[in-house]
């Protein structure tokens, strides 16, 4: 693992325990409530690998967050103003995800995220992950077939669409790739 991927590790981790101790439950309530074992949540917790998406989304679902706002906690300090040099980003080492966190901390309810899906990647989410939250998706550049429960979408650059009722999603990137804004909504 390179020094920024074991800095980020490093501070999930930390978020992730630090949000467990603060709801007082063992790693083995954690590893009930996500549904992933406790070693590798104590493997997390240390920093000693890259968590995927599909794990990290788990654990946020178990606290009740989103992952947006897990990986937030875990790297913003706070401010009004969050430069390009300190938005943390984070890459889903089995993917190549990579998301850029654009939104400053603060209280206001919207999170922007940008993301890069290399072509032929597939990030799948459940349902879970969509109860706290109503998001739109705009693409800026590639292509994205976006499985939204049983309907596909298929955007071109331009393209926004707004996720309707908590269902599991899939994130498909065509050729050349994609890069698309998510603006995210806490309810």
């Amino acid at each position: 693992m390179d020094d920024i991927a074991n800095d980020i590790s490093l501070t999930i981790g930390r978020r992730i325990r630090t949000e467990r101790t603060m709801r007082d439950w063992s790693l083995a309530e954690l590893a009930e409530r996500s549904g992933v074992s406790k070693a590798m949540l104590s493997t997390m917790e240390r920093g000693m690998t890259s968590p995927t998406a599909a794990l990290l989304v788990r654990i946020a679902a178990a606290f009740g967050m989103t992952l947006s706002t897990l990986i937030a906690r875990a790297e913003l300090q706070g401010g009004g103003l969050l430069r390009a040099a300190g938005q943390p980003v984070w890459r889903d080492p089995d993917t190549g995800y990579v998301r850029r966190h654009l939104s400053p901390a603060c209280d206001m309810p919207l999170e922007l995220i940008k993301v890069h899906l290399p072509a032929g990647a597939m990030v799948s989410l459940p349902a879970a992950s969509y109860v706290f939250i109503k998001q739109q998706i705009w693409l800026i550049s590639g292509k994205l077939e976006f499985t939204e429960g049983d309907h596909v979408h298929r955007l071109e650059p331009g393209d926004c669409l707004a996720l309707g009722a908590p269902s599991d999603c899939t994130f498909h990137a065509l050729e050349p790739g994609a890069d698309y804004l998510v603006a995210l909504v806490r309810s």
